[in-house]
């Protein structure tokens, strides 16, 4: 979480409170290894606005990483 926060300038407060919603939300699955968190990214999950309802996570993702190289 801090390595995000200090990636993204917001504090790491900030992170965790985004991290609990897309967690809430299902985008996000939380596990808990030891005295760690491990988060993984649902990618088969849905935005709920109807104009992105068509389109995933991992779709989202897939764009997003592509057009960042």
């Amino acid at each position: 979480m801090r390595d995000i926060a200090d990636a993204v300038g917001i504090t790491e407060r900030a992170v965790q409170q985004i991290v609990g919603d897309l967690v809430s939300q299902g985008y996000v699955a939380k596990e808990k290894v030891g005295r760690r968190n491990r988060y993984a990214v649902n990618r088969a999950e849905h935005f709920r606005h109807e104009l992105e309802a068509g389109l995933t996570t991992g779709d989202f993702l897939d764009l997003v990483v592509r057009s960042s190289r």
